[in-house]
């Protein structure tokens, strides 16, 4: 008996800690921009707005929000229109190695990262004329990201039965039609789940933008984000704390609409 009341209180307490070192950061988030002098440590704030009038005197703090924005829905347009395409695609066909093919694809999307292709990355861009183009970032973040989401997607395209699509093309339609009005319907959660995974992994990503966008009013905010350190490495907590929350927001927002619609549900469309 006296075992197991140890061990409950042990469990308790590792989750006490595991609660309090994601907590303590989130806090600080929601608490420091709103503090007239915001430190490292989590207090409650005296509610002052200046940090956010401060960080709106900044050239570059929103403009690089709208670029984050850009990129971020430009790269999921494009991955979940493609995704959809190549999923449906591999779903239906027969084709000899595809499981392969897709294992493969997506073993070597996690082995050759973004740091490891770093190079050949920078000069095709070089080659294709897409330095300082945040359309050529959005290219390579796309290329970058389509493995993973076929991938996932597939199970959604596999899930959806294959007699509605047989029932359409009796009536005519062509197979882009079939995809629109009868696939795309169904697979929807399995779309919303590809783009808000992209849009998160774009929102954050740090690497391809500073390489391959020199022009500082191109730039998203994660890089941004970079330049409110001084030379020094010291963090400006004013513009910092008060950007970080902005920068937050967007994201959070958007896991909130969408998990609300679709409930991230794993499965396709069809009511069970």
């Amino acid at each position: 008996m006296t075992r197991f009341v140890l061990g409950r209180i042990g469990f308790y307490t590792l989750i006490a800690v595991l609660l309090a070192f994601f907590t303590i950061p989130l806090l600080w988030l929601a608490a420091a921009p709103f503090t007239s002098d915001p430190t490292y440590e989590v207090r409650v704030p005296d509610f002052t707005l200046d940090n956010f009038r401060a960080i709106l005197e900044h050239p570059y703090a929103l403009p690089s929000l709208l670029n984050s924005l850009m990129l971020a829905v430009g790269t999921a347009l494009l991955v979940v229109v493609f995704a959809a395409l190549a999923a449906y695609a591999l779903s239906r066909v027969r084709l000899p190695g595809r499981d392969a093919l897709l294992y493969a694809l997506l073993l070597l999307s996690s082995i050759i990262t973004g740091t490891a292709a770093m190079v050949p990355l920078f000069q095709l861009a070089v080659e294709l004329n897409l330095i300082d183009s945040q359309f050529g970032v959005i290219l390579i973040l796309t290329g970058g990201l389509l493995p993973a989401a076929i991938f996932m997607l597939k199970d959604f395209m596999d899930s959806t039965p294959k007699s509605y699509e047989e029932s359409a093309r009796v009536f005519g339609a062509s197979p882009l039609q079939i995809v629109r009005h009868v696939v795309v319907p169904l697979v929807r959660p399995g779309l919303a789940t590809i783009a808000v995974w992209a849009v998160a992994n774009v929102w954050g990503n740090f690497l391809m933008p500073y390489l391959l966008l020199s022009d500082v009013e191109k730039q998203p905010a994660a890089v941004i984000m970079y330049t409110l350190y001084t030379e020094g490495g010291q963090a400006n907590l004013t513009l910092l704390s008060t950007f970080g929350l902005l920068y937050s927001v967007p994201v959070v927002l958007m896991y909130l609409f969408v998990s609300k619609k679709y409930g991230f549900r794993f499965h396709g469309g069809i009511k069970r």
